[in-house]
């Protein structure tokens, strides 16, 4: 075996567009190579350019996710940042909505701001012993409920290959020319196009999936039925924020569709007490702007030891509240279909008695506040 750098990411540097077809072109001749990649990567400019337009007629496009690009997105709205994170052929570090405190319209701000002390205050008294910064991480996390999805407060790096930059272009495009016009796609559509509009010129004519027909991956196009097995697929409420965390796990798929009527999440910490009437109340006045913790139709779908693997990050007194309690409910559901399948349910079975630090062989580096026992009961 022989092993050598071709390419690499370097600092600074902004990749032309004909270049990244060049190498493109360059490629692709490896599935037919005659010789050797010395002599290949040598070759006239003109016979590669020659190969670069046969495989864009040819829809053979997957020679041009050889080239990569690193885009730093600033000010990207959250929703924006979902819809590229459902795509999966990425990489992705982004500033993290759970733990920073967030500036958006004034409306949003003075709610923002009020329901932070309030959280601060409730958390405070179930949990004594948390220290201030604690406190104030936490209250953070659940007032940013109320935050819009189109706030554009997030700092990403995204780093996507240029078959799959292209598509993306395309599939923007498509949405804010076909996309029916509601509330929510025509707020949608103006990031779309500043998106489109600030990105630099790397499109490429015919370098897109429309002959395959595809879309968006994150709206959902049909319902699905509920199966657990080998595989499964179920769906579930949960609020933009959930979503957001779900869609780390890569190997799961995920569609979402918006309720007709709006649903809000209420966290925990004050379910059931005088002041969910007033966080509806309040969350509710921000419906046109559509908050984080407005509630929407998730469908999930994956293999059995994908979710699995979901169920080691989720089942945690670290993880998100809400995303863990939805794991466990899914759990749940997939341990009662499948009580006649004694192979699915010896599978699964370890997995499902607690938090992660139950798991046989888990050993985890960093304990959390709550530990093992009250993990799975936490409030906040």
């Amino acid at each position: 075996m022989k092993i050598n750098v071709i390419a690499s990411t370097k600092v600074g540097f902004v990749l032309p567009k004909e270049e990244a077809l060049d190498f493109s072109g360059k490629s692709a001749g490896i599935c037919y190579l005659p010789d050797t990649l010395e002599t290949l990567f040598a070759e006239p400019a003109e016979k590669t350019e020659r190969r670069v337009k046969g495989n864009l007629k040819s829809g053979h496009h997957s020679v041009f996710g050889h080239a990569t690009y690193n885009l730093s997105l600033e000010g990207i709205p959250k929703i924006l940042a979902m819809i590229l994170n459902n795509e999966k052929i990425y990489n992705t570090s982004e500033k993290s909505a759970r733990y920073t405190k967030m500036e958006p319209s004034e409306e949003e701000k003075t709610l923002y701001e009020k329901w932070i002390e309030i959280y601060k205050q409730e958390i405070s008294k179930e949990y004594p012993n948390f220290d201030e910064k604690k406190v104030q991480k936490l209250a953070q996390e659940n007032a940013r409920y109320l935050i819009s999805v189109f706030t554009p407060a997030t700092i990403m790096e995204y780093t996507v290959n240029f078959e799959q930059l292209n598509f993306i272009i395309s599939w923007f495009e498509d949405y804010i020319s076909y996309e029916p016009e509601t509330k929510f796609s025509i707020k949608l559509k103006k990031v779309m196009q500043q998106f489109l509009d600030e990105l630099p010129d790397l499109k490429v004519e015919g370098l897109n999936p429309r002959i395959k027909g595809t879309k968006l991956s994150l709206f959902a196009k049909r319902e699905r039925n509920e199966e657990f097995g080998e595989n499964y697929c179920t769906t579930y409420l949960a609020s933009f924020s959930q979503l957001a965390q779900a869609q780390r796990h890569r190997t799961l798929s995920y569609e979402i569709s918006l309720l007709d009527k709006p649903k809000y999440y209420v966290p925990k910490i004050i379910k059931g007490k005088d002041l969910e009437e007033e966080w509806i109340k309040d969350i509710s006045s921000l419906e046109d702007y559509y908050p984080q913790g407005m509630l929407i139709k998730v469908n999930e779908r994956g293999t059995i030891e994908n979710f699995v693997l979901k169920c080691t990050e989720r089942l945690c007194g670290a993880a998100q509240l809400e995303i863990m309690e939805q794991t466990k409910i899914t759990m749940k559901k997939y341990l009662d279909a499948t009580k006649n399948d004694p192979k699915i349910q010896d599978y699964l079975l370890p997995y499902s008695n607690g938090a992660r630090c139950t798991f046989p062989g888990w050993k985890c580096n960093s304990p959390c506040i709550f530990g093992g026992k009250d993990a799975m009961t936490r409030k906040i």
